[in-house]
């Protein structure tokens, strides 16, 4: 009996030492799930931006100074204009606003810490803060992407059925397109952002580039499966460039035979001044986005692309309401009304 006692006595210590070495694992594991944790969150990432090119730094100062005020400028006059101008209440316009409204917040997302970067030390950005950039100007850059097709779209309708183009184009739909356009650029945003956010990043930690770029950052990219990973993040890349463009190309060929039968020069002249802003847009923005995003990730020139990434973020924004306005005879004359109403207000004062 005495035996049996002590052979419970035995097991019951040893489920006692079990239990403790048990809740010793879990406290041991709870502990280095939060330091992983911690680390993951204090991660920081150095944006070397233009370090490399020290005298040409104060010089793209001024430049990208420049370039941001003319882009929030001229994008605000022309939604401005737009709203308060009911000739300028057409399809044509409500999605250039869109394209306006784009275009400034995809370069607010880009230019104020690399404005810190030009006149200040490196650039440290945290994770999350890096993840946020990226998920912001990858967002809006698809949604111009998907809209400038819109555009293109409505270009052709206005050329090919001038007839029909009124109630083709009806608000609903254009709300319509317009929508499909956001929702577009910020899933593709949110499915890529998601997944580079999961991968395991390599230190050092030093992105060759101005911004959170997505090819920069997959320079970084290491652990398993990352082939099936890139070749998915590259796939949905492709779909989001390749598709609008076949539709911008699509559209403009069939521009291109309605021009070609028409007979008066002065519908040949107003179709091709109809559709030659927008083409001009369409060309400085793809060609450079084109070339940033549909290469692969291992012969991709981060010197070189830091310059490409700088004319599509920063440039083209600058010149997408000089190129939509400078013969736009309509934009001209609404402005015209709205200064000469503003005179007679003041006047009247």
């Amino acid at each position: 009996m005495t035996a049996t006692w002590r052979g419970s006595g035995a097991k019951a210590d040893d489920m006692n030492r079990a239990a403790f070495n048990t809740e010793d694992d879990i406290i041991k594991s709870t502990a280095s799930l939060m330091d992983k944790a911690n680390h993951s969150s204090e991660e920081r990432f150095l944006l070397l931006g233009f370090s490399d090119w020290p005298s040409l730094q104060p010089v793209l100062f001024a430049l990208v100074l420049l370039c941001y005020l003319l882009t929030l400028t001229g994008n605000s006059a022309l939604v401005l204009l737009a709203m308060r101008d009911p000739r300028l209440h057409t399809p044509m316009y409500y999605f250039l606003c869109h394209l306006a409204l784009v275009d400034a917040g995809f370069t607010t997302s880009v230019v104020p810490p690399l404005l810190a970067n030009l006149r200040g030390p490196a650039l440290w950005l945290q994770r999350h803060g890096c993840m946020a950039q990226l998920c912001a100007s990858l967002a809006l850059g698809s949604v111009e992407c998907v809209l400038l097709a819109v555009m293109a779209l409505d270009r052709a309708t206005a050329v090919c059925r001038p007839l029909r183009y009124i109630g083709l184009a009806s608000p609903r739909l254009c709300r319509a397109l317009a929508g499909a356009s956001w929702l577009g650029g910020l899933t593709n945003s949110a499915a890529q952002t998601a997944l580079l956010a999961a991968w395991p990043l390599c230190a050092p930690l030093q992105v060759d580039h101005f911004f959170c770029e997505l090819p920069a950052l997959l320079k970084l990219a290491c652990g398993g499966h990352r082939n099936a990973t890139e070749r998915l993040m590259f796939a949905a890349r492709v779909l989001i460039l390749l598709v609008p463009s076949a539709v911008i190309l699509a559209s403009y060929g069939a521009v291109a035979r309605a021009v070609w039968g028409m007979r008066s020069s002065g519908g040949r002249r107003k179709a091709v001044g109809t559709c030659g802003s927008h083409l001009t847009a369409v060309c400085l923005f793809y060609g450079s986005a084109i070339y940033t995003y549909l290469q692969p990730t291992h012969s991709y020139n981060q010197g070189q692309g830091k310059f490409v990434s700088l004319f599509y973020t920063v440039g083209t924004p600058a010149l997408n309401p000089l190129i939509y306005t400078l013969r736009n005879k309509e934009v001209k004359g609404a402005a015209r009304r709205l200064l000469g109403s503003l005179g007679r207000g003041q006047a009247g004062q």
